[in-house]
């Protein structure tokens, strides 16, 4: 396999030449001999295979939102070639057993690697450790254990869960929500839930779970990651944390890089619109400036979509009893493209870091987030910066299409992407 006129994180046009799985030539454009298949990148960018460490597959229990296969095609034509799944499946990933079903699921049907989440505590429930040494033994091979969805709020059992992962180089994924200060919460506290009259969600509850959660792992010196960062207290607060030499990681999703709580009550769908609720929830302009700030710092570390797909039925209904979640893992590049690479915040060697290099580094995934050199995994994305489309979700791979993004023009397009030289997507389709 040839790959004709790339630009590899934007730089000068080259041919990549692939054979059995991995990168064998890199020649300037136009110099490379015809023979074999070949792909005209037109000139597209070229990054390693993008890597989310944040991912709701939903199988087992829940394939009428999504499954294995739809979630990894979804993940294929938004350019990645690795995903974590979640463990709020049914039943919860909390087993050996059930890592490895949806570890298997992944190489039966994935269009991209996948590597099971799991559970931090028996069903999610929060009262005691789940089988954390049996995953991590398993064929899955678990090194990330997250109870996402729900908050490991006992500290005890937190500070317990940090200790056991140190044995085999395991990292704790916090949802970081106090449950006391959130009980009905719908949307950020502030002045539009106060004129909505919808219950607000606090800053404080993600901030006081992080700050504690750092002092925990600093002092067992075990490694902890925060999953969806959303404010700019907690920035402060990471940003501190690391100031210590502590060994914290953070994420934040694409939606809240661009997005803000007042769609909520003016948006182009109208007010009360379900499509905009996410947990955590969308906050402030302040908030988004000091996230895309801290990620451009490094502070914030990587961008993961926390990709929540539903059906139909359980977000078009009144705000209350909406679920909290959107889709995102088709429309990731392009929101990072418009929040951090147009506002010149980041370069494509930046995006390539946060979106491929350091959350494999994070999940400790070989093989992914390596550089496009000689001898490395054909892992490849290409992306074309210069177009500009508007999303259609009936276009989406994903079974569910419960984006915020819907209508919105967006830039860029992924071209292709190459798993191990393979191709799972090309010119926007899926090969």
């Amino acid at each position: 396999m040839i790959i004709r006129n790339v630009r590899i994180l934007g730089g000068e046009p080259v041919d990549i030449r692939v054979g059995n799985g991995v990168i064998t030539a890199i020649d300037p454009a136009g110099t490379t001999s015809a023979e074999g298949e070949s792909v005209d990148g037109g000139g597209a960018i070229a990054l390693p295979g993008l890597v989310d460490l944040h991912t709701h597959l939903r199988e087992p229990g829940r394939e009428d939102a999504e499954t294995v296969q739809t979630g990894t095609q979804s993940a294929a034509r938004g350019g990645y070639t690795a995903v974590h799944a979640m463990a709020n499946t049914s039943p919860v990933a909390d087993t050996a057993g059930v890592v490895e079903q949806v570890w298997r699921l992944g190489r039966e049907f994935g269009h991209c690697d996948v590597h099971p989440v799991g559970a931090v505590t028996v069903g999610l429930e929060g009262r005691q450790l789940a089988e954390l040494g049996a995953m991590a033994d398993s064929a899955a091979r678990v090194r990330v254990f997250s109870d996402d969805g729900k908050c490991v709020d006992d500290a005890v059992l937190m500070r317990r869960a940090l200790e056991y992962v140190k044995a085999f180089d395991g990292v704790v994924a916090q949802h970081a929500q106090e449950p006391r200060l959130t009980a009905g919460a719908q949307m950020n506290e502030g002045i539009v839930s106060g004129r909505l009259g919808l219950t607000g969600w606090p800053a404080v509850a993600e901030e006081a779970i992080i700050a504690r959660d750092c002092l925990l792992a600093a002092h067992v010196g075990s490694r902890l990651h925060i999953c969806h960062v959303s404010t700019a207290g907690s920035v402060e607060i990471i940003r501190w944390a690391k100031s210590k030499g502590w060994n914290i990681t953070a994420e934040v999703t694409p939606h809240h890089l661009l997005l803000t709580d007042d769609l909520v009550e003016e948006s182009p769908v109208g007010a009360y619109n379900p499509i905009y609720k996410v947990n955590p929830p969308l906050r402030t302009r302040t908030d988004v400036e000091s996230l895309r700030a801290a990620l451009a710092d490094g502070t914030i570390d990587i961008v993961a979509t926390d990709h929540a797909p539903h059906p139909v039925e359980d977000k078009e209904t009144e705000w209350s009893a909406a679920a909290m979640g959107m889709v995102g893992l088709e429309t990731a590049l392009s929101v990072v493209q418009e929040a951090m690479v147009e506002t010149g915040l980041l370069d494509w060697a930046g995006v390539a870091q946060r979106m491929s290099v350091v959350p494999a580094r994070i999940g400790r995934l070989g093989g992914h987030g390596q550089p496009l050199e000689v001898g490395a995994p054909a892992n490849i994305t290409l992306y074309d910066p210069s177009v500009r489309t508007k999303v259609d979700p009936s276009a989406f791979a994903s079974k569910s299409r419960n984006t915020p993004y819907e209508g919105m023009t967006l830039p860029g397009a992924v071209v292709a992407t190459f798993l191990r030289g393979r191709p799972t997507a090309l010119e926007g389709k899926l090969a």
